[in-house]
């Protein structure tokens, strides 16, 4: 019934085996991959016929990750997987980028890949599975795929580069970078780094390329056990349209590009395309191509034009040279109820971003396969359409911003203060108020500002460039600070971000069948010097965090408890923790180690609830003297309450230096005494005194310790 084939290799110490023929024999394509005991299962449909009206690839990846995976139920009232978590969005956009650019130009099939998590060992993360197992259902379907692609995970511990981390050991690794390429040129990278050198992420990168080499010849097999014919499929042969259009607008369409204003340059690229549909669609006449077909080589056109000026001047569209970095402004302390406030502008491309300080209640929940955990630094990014001069609709985050956002996520967050030195919640808002580049990059370096004017003790600041690719043969330009023109038009978008001291956050993304280790090189060196002059450029407005906290933030405390005293601190019901929040009015969260952080805006209000609290977890101290309150006076002696909540017995025969009859002739409830904590009997009961204390002044009187604690 089942035409099952597979390979199987040994990779990074552990079994990869890729298998197709048994699972979703309906799809064009679908392959199951298990890597130990993570399994994936990718499927790939491509319809039949172009979609009518479009003059792009329409390719849609849906990575989802299913519970059931790792032995649990999803949480939350329905019980069933809802929208995409943040982690599926990602790497979703992770198969995404480099698969792009090898379907052949001028295919225009709808066509959906779908990867599914069916298994989770919790020591392999299923995105590299994912991203493998995606590339040999692609191979593996007749579509016009010019791959297959390899993947790989690399860190760096101990100063030696790992390949596919696992989970847990990545708490010990300098670097999480997930590489992926085909067996000539790397595709896309993505990392977050400690601050570590342009040569030791080169490194990784191509440590990763080499090490996914294997599978692409695992999938190259598996192909030539099980793949179906390939598709008819040859592009359109627009020459005849490209040398038409460019008699008529190739002129005018280069002085279009010499404008160094966005807007202007613009509005003289649509009126020369508005010249090129009146010539190819005059009125009353049958048109000889269609819409698609002109928009396509107009598109083709304009990439030309812009690579041709570039490689043969070295002038870009905006006049600058290769390396030059747009002029920068940056303010702080813009917002004056904001924790922390930044406006970052350069160029045509401004971040407005606003930095906010929480506490443990703000903490963000994270329902992984992994299991749940807190996440106590967010950076939200946001891009409305204004910020292009444009109307458009307005509402939850798509993949684009959730991607940006994550981006600039992971090159600041390697700064932060360790959590335990620094216990506050972070929120990074980052509001894209005008757009011509990398709104990406704009947000690290705003909210690496924001971050400073609000106190946050940064190791150092960050920074982020952009950089592009311009490459015809054996000709190439890496530009520095690209504008929006040359990321659509151009071969590769290549963002790195760090300090002063090394790189924190790599990402790229080729549009092209891949590049070589030369340009990454090249690329590199000239980042390096683009991020240390913006550092400059933000130095000017502030260079390290200010020393206090603004005046609407909130202070936390933090102390340590045992954890025998936990249940006490809170009490019944949570009894005891609510009535210390009620009348201190600070916010008071307890972990199960006993570490407490105690917040609030008024600094006497953290001092009280801490005295409270101390009183209630710490342990008293014999010989020590304290005050207390007579709450039950019996025949015997008095009860005082006399630490926190701790009672202890005064005998009567402790109480003054002459005989007492009767304990209510000294002492009533409600009293403030003053006692000495003589020790404890063999049951554990509290001795105290209040002979031994001068009850006017709390002083000890000096006598025989001993002797007294005797009597």
């Amino acid at each position: 019934m089942f035409d099952k084939q597979s390979v199987s290799i040994e990779w990074g110490g552990r079994l990869l085996t890729l298998e197709t023929g048994k699972i979703a024999r309906q799809a064009d394509g679908a392959v199951l991959a298990t890597y130990g005991e993570t399994t994936v299962l990718a499927t790939v449909v491509s319809a039949r016929e172009p979609k009518p009206g479009v003059d792009f690839f329409p390719l849609t990846v849906n990575y989802q990750e299913k519970t059931f995976a790792a032995g649990k139920i999803p949480g939350g009232y329905f019980k069933r997987e809802g929208r995409p978590s943040e982690k599926e969005t990602l790497v979703s956009r992770l198969i995404d980028r480099p698969i792009r650019p090898l379907f052949a130009e001028g295919y225009r099939n709808e066509t959906q890949v779908v990867a599914t998590v069916l298994s989770h060992d919790l020591e392999n993360d299923p995105d590299v599975v994912a991203m493998v197992a995606a590339s040999a259902a692609l191979t593996l379907s007749g579509v016009p795929f010019m791959g297959p692609v390899g993947a790989a995970r690399v860190g760096y511990i101990d100063g030696a580069y790992v390949l596919n981390t696992p989970i847990d050991d990545r708490e010990n690794s300098k670097l999480d970078l997930v590489v992926a390429g085909t067996g000539d040129a790397v595709l896309m990278v993505e990392s977050e780094a400690q601050e570590l050198s342009e040569e030791v992420m080169l490194g990784a990168v191509m440590f990763g390329h080499r090490a996914f080499q294997p599978v692409i010849d695992a999938i190259i097999r598996l192909a030539e056990k099980a793949a179906k014919e390939p598709r008819d499929f040859a592009p359109a042969d627009l020459s005849a349209i490209e040398t038409e259009m460019l008699g008529i607008a190739e002129g005018e369409l280069r002085e279009a590009y010499k404008k160094t204003v966005k807007q202007e340059r613009y509005g003289a690229v649509d009126a020369v395309k508005a010249k090129v549909m009146a010539h190819f669609f005059p009125e009353g006449e049958e048109p000889r191509f269609s819409k698609e077909q002109i928009g396509t080589v107009f598109k083709e056109l304009q990439a030309k034009i812009v690579r041709w000026n570039i490689l043969d001047t070295k002038i870009r569209i905006d006049g600058r040279d290769l390396v030059t970095v747009r002029p920068i402004v940056s303010e702080v302390g813009l917002l004056p109820r904001a924790h922390g406030s930044s406006l970052f502008t350069r160029g045509e491309t401004q971040a407005l971003v606003v930095a906010t300080l929480g506490t443990g209640d703000d903490e963000q929940f994270v329902d992984a396969l992994e299991g749940t955990y807190k996440e106590t630094f967010l950076l939200h990014y946001n891009f409305p359409p204004y910020s292009v001069g444009e109307t458009g609709r307005m509402g939850s985050p798509g993949r684009r911003e959730i991607g940006h956002g994550k981006l600039a996520w992971r090159a600041v967050r390697p700064m932060l203060p360790a959590h335990h030195d620094f216990p506050y919640t972070i929120r990074i808002v980052s509001e894209i108020t005008e757009s011509n580049g990398s709104s990406s990059m704009a947000t690290v370096c705003g909210s690496s500002l924001a971050l400073m004017d609000a106190g946050v003790p940064l190791k150092r600041p960050v920074a982020g460039i952009a950089m592009g690719l311009i490459l015809e043969g054996e000709r190439f330009a890496v530009l520095s600070d690209i504008l929006g023109d040359e990321d659509h038009l151009g071969d590769m978008d290549f963002k790195v971000a760090g300090t002063s001291e090394g790189v924190t956050s790599l990402q790229m993304d080729i549009k092209i069948a891949g590049i070589t280790e030369e340009i990454m090189r090249v690329a590199l060196d000239q980042a390096k010097g683009g991020r240390a002059h913006i550092l400059g450029e933000m130095a000017k407005a502030i260079t390290s965090a200010r020393p206090t906290l603004g005046e609407y933030a909130p202070r936390i405390e933090v102390m340590q408890i045992p954890t025998d005293k936990i249940r006490e601190v809170i009490g019944s019901g949570g009894k005891v923790i609510r009535e210390i929040v009620e009348k201190t009015g600070a916010k008071i969260d307890i972990s199960d180690d006993g570490t407490v952080k105690i917040a609030s805006a008024d600094g006497k209000a953290i001092t009280a609830a801490m005295n409270w609290i101390k009183g209630i977890a710490a342990e008293p101290e014999v010989n020590a003297v304290y005050q207390g309150t007579v709450v039950k006076v019996v025949d015997f002696g008095a009860f005082v309450n006399f630490f926190g909540s701790r009672d202890g017995l005064v005998h009567v025969s402790q109480m003054a230096d002459r005989r007492v009859a009767k304990p209510s002739d000294v002492v009533k409830e409600g009293d403030k005494v003053w006692v000495k904590l003589l020790g404890f009997d063999e049951r554990g009961k509290v001795r105290l005194s209040m002979k031994v204390v001068d009850q006017e002044t709390g002083e000890e009187i000096k006598q025989d310790r001993e002797a007294a604690a005797n009597e």
